[in-house]
Formats: C-alpha cells, structure tokens, sequence
C-alpha cells in the first residue's frame, strides 16, 4: 500500500535496488515482495514490542556460544552489528538471550521516539534479560566504551546513517554513503570480535531463523579501510537475503548537523 501510495519511497525504493544491481530485487516482482516484507516488518512490531520473546531457530547456535567463550577467556568483549535486514528487532532479542546465557549484557544506544506515548512503548520493548540501553549521547557513548572495555557487549545497527561528524563517506553497492566509524573505532582499540547478525523472517508466519558472522576484519588498516571492510560484510549478508532488506531506508542520504558533541568523542 505504502509503495503504491507514496511516490517518495517508491522512487527511493526502485533507486536503492537499482543501484545495488542483486538479481534477486531487480525485476517488478522482486520489488515489489521487498515492500511486502517491508510492510510484515510494520505490522509484527506490536507483537515483538509489546509481548514476550518469541523463539527463533539458530543457524550455528554453537559457533556463537564459541565466540563468547573465546571472548571471555581473553578479557574482551564483542561487537554485535545489526544491519536492517529481516527483523533486526528479532536479531537483538536473540542476542540479547544469548548474551544473558552467558552472564552478559549487551548495551545498545537508544533514541528516544518523539511521541511520548510511543517512546515509552519501545524503551521497555528493550529492556529484557541480557539488554539495556543508553542515551545517543556523549553521555552514552562514554557509558558504551567502558561496557567494551570492561568485557562487556554492545550492539550497533552498522547501516544507519550517523549524524555529522560521526562517520565517513564509504562506498555501498558501489554508491558512497556516508557511514558510522564508531564500530570501526571501537573494533581497532579493542581488538575484540565483531560479529555480524541478521534475522530471517520465514514464510507463512514460521517464524525466525537468526545467523551470525564473526568478520575477519584488518584492524591495521586505516580507518577509512576498516569501515568499507564492514560496509563490505553488510553488503555480503544483504546478497544472502535481498528481499528482506530495508531498501525503503534513505541510506545515501546527507547526513543530519550534529549538536550533540558525539563526534567529539573517541574510541
């Protein structure tokens, strides 16, 4: 409905699955089930926000509790990225289950909805067992680096367009886009694991299956080379399941003017 209706995300939607050039969402009907997926993602948001966790199916549930154990074992913690693909609202509840299997808890930046009532909806979605949120500002960042350091988990969505300042122009699907350099930051001061993390959305209401990734990233590099070497994991995870990608998102647009001071602040 939402793509016959409004000519913005239409034209946004055609534009980013053109540019991405994957066979699997270059036709009409490709398109078209991408914003059909788009809108599952809309209407199961009730049920995840507000009702219990629901079950998934692990890919390799063993090589995740590996990581953990690796991670411990060296006094590290772990990065978990999220890209907005499938339900990435799935993906954090079963990283956050495991996490709290294994005595941990992964803290996520969280900006609060403009809607009050709304708001207050989605901070307690994310307040369960093995999860917690901090502020997107300087005051959380900070609060972020000691929980890294300290052996602890974070969370990041490595696809979200950050505020000035805080990230770098980064080629995605051959297009650059401007993209975050925190997790790159805090992967090089750390040498911890990263560790990629998608959810599929099976057919016909069958639930969810969740993989992950651990990246083998050159943390020597520059910086700039080890954000496109992340940008590159994402583009890997989305060729895996291209219509369950947010290809509505305007992930080339500019970024917005940072007021907050976050960009002040290092890994």
């Amino acid at each position: 409905m939402v793509f016959a209706a409004s000519r913005i995300y239409r034209r946004r939607l055609l534009a980013n699955t053109s540019q991405s050039g994957l066979a699997g969402v270059s036709g009409w009907q490709g398109r078209l089930a991408a914003a059909c997926q788009a809108g599952m993602m809309v209407t199961e948001l009730p049920r995840l926000w507000l009702g219990a966790a629901v079950r998934v199916r692990w890919h390799d549930r063993a090589a995740l509790d590996a990581v953990f154990v690796q991670a411990a074992s060296n006094n590290k913690g772990i990065i978990f990225l999220t890209p907005h693909l499938g339900s990435w609202e799935v993906a954090g509840q079963a990283i956050a289950s495991a996490c709290n299997a294994h005595e941990k808890v992964m803290t996520v930046m969280y900006k609060p909805a403009k809607q009050a009532s709304l708001d207050a909806i989605v901070k307690a979605s994310r307040q369960r067992p093995g999860m917690e949120t901090v502020p997107a500002d300087v005051s959380g960042v900070r609060q972020t680096l000691r929980v890294l350091k300290s052996g602890g988990a974070i969370g990041l969505l490595p696809d979200q367009v950050p505020m000035e300042g805080m990230g770098v122009w980064s080629s995605v699907f051959g297009k650059p886009a401007y993209t975050m350099t925190l997790a790159a930051k805090l992967a090089q001061s750390n040498s911890c694991p990263v560790v990629m993390v998608w959810c599929e959305r099976l057919s016909f209401g069958c639930g969810y299956r969740v993989f992950t990734r651990t990246l083998v990233l050159g943390l020597d590099g520059t910086l700039d080379e080890v954000v496109r070497q992340i940008n590159v994991a994402v583009e890997g995870v989305i060729t895996e399941l291209p219509m369950q990608y947010l290809w509505g998102y305007a992930r080339y647009k500019a970024p917005k003017q940072n007021q907050s001071g976050l960009g002040q602040v290092g890994a």
